[in-house]
């Protein structure tokens, strides 16, 4: 039973011994794996604990709802990971020449994808696919204009707008 507690008037201690039970069965259901869901559900009290240093949450009406918001954003990201993990072995595998990685070169260059998918997540559609064309296919901005059918100063606006998120990024 969801209990109603405004965030702060409640400490995270009571919050996971109301509903951690809970979670775990919920993501056991969702996952199939007794220690994935038991590491997801540690990694949603961390994040709820990580919301909570420093700025405060409004009140917190259905726990388990919010509960199971946040894991199903560490599932998705849980499940990108895995994608974009399984995408990179298998186009090592696909290399001619056998390479071997460190496993901290591996994490590194796992991390590096994943930061790269959130990047272009983030920005919107036309201009994922102008800084795609640019950077992967190595289109001129002439060439861009004409293949999406767009004004030279419109690739021009969507490339600064890709070019400035990657530099947050490398900067963050």
């Amino acid at each position: 039973m969801s209990t109603a507690h405004p965030i702060h008037a409640v400490p995270l201690t009571t919050l996971y011994s109301e509903h951690h039970g809970w979670l775990f069965a919920w993501l056991r259901g969702k996952l199939g794996n007794r220690a994935e869901a038991a590491d997801l559900a540690q990694d949603t009290f961390l994040r709820l604990l990580g919301k909570r240093e420093g700025t405060p949450l409004a009140p917190l009406r259905e726990p388990r709802g919010y509960l199971a918001t946040i894991a199903r954003g560490l599932l998705i990201d849980r499940y990108r990971r895995q994608a974009l993990e399984q995408a990179y072995l298998e186009a090592l595998a696909q290399q001619a020449e056998a390479t071997s990685i460190s496993a901290e070169t591996h994490a590194i260059i796992i991390e590096t994808l994943l930061a790269i998918d959130r990047l272009l997540d983030r920005l919107g559609a036309r201009t994922r696919a102008i800084f795609l064309l640019a950077q992967i296919e190595e289109l001129s901005y002439v060439e861009i204009s004409q293949r999406l059918g767009v004004s030279l100063p419109t690739v021009k606006k969507h490339l600064v707008r890709a070019y400035t998120e990657c530099l947050m990024l490398a900067a963050g």
